[in-house]
């Protein structure tokens, strides 16, 4: 059955390009989630407070894919600990999060979080709440990696190539 999940780690060119890369997502869409201005431009997130994080909405099949498996994944591409920030970029539009539809979802992700938050010994900055909204991104943001090869990320090229290559099954350490 496909579900969906929203995902914030930082800027959502690199958080999208892993993502799409996994088996069992369906389809990815960047945006942004959780603010309060209605229908904001990337501009206005970038340069002015908006209140929302870049998000990544997947679209998952979760008979291949289990939440927990695909949140375990993305833990491999952010820094938990880290607040307003991932990689080179700094502000409250690149915070982590997790946003759900559902309450098994947030369910699901707060146990995920407090499991992440004993392996690593202290409390994690991810928020993890029900999406409250969520705007599309401009057209030239959507799988841009895909279009600008050589563009800035701030998830590894070689994480992507491991989201790639894993499979279910795989262990979620990539």
């Amino acid at each position: 059955m496909q579900r969906e999940i929203y995902l914030a780690g930082g800027c959502y060119w690199g958080t999208e390009k892993f993502l799409s890369s996994l088996t069992g997502v369906v389809r990815t869409e960047v945006g942004f989630a959780n603010g309060f201005v209605e229908s904001p431009s990337y501009d206005a997130v970038k340069h002015t407070d908006t209140g929302h994080a870049e998000t990544v909405r997947v679209t998952y099949d979760d008979s291949v894919i289990a939440l927990g498996t695909l949140l375990e994944l993305f833990y491999r591409i952010i820094d938990p600990l880290s607040v307003n920030r991932q990689g080179l970029d700094v502000g409250d539009q690149y915070r982590t999060g997790i946003y759900t539809v559902s309450d098994g979802d947030l369910a699901v992700a707060r146990a995920s979080l407090r499991r992440l938050s004993e392996k690593l010994g202290q409390s994690v900055a991810v928020e993890c709440e029900p999406l409250r909204c969520f705007y599309t991104a401009e057209e030239y943001h959507q799988k841009y990696l895909d279009k600008n090869p050589g563009g800035y990320c701030h998830v590894s090229w070689g994480m992507i190539a491991k989201a790639k290559a894993w499979r279910p099954g795989d262990s979620t350490e990539l």
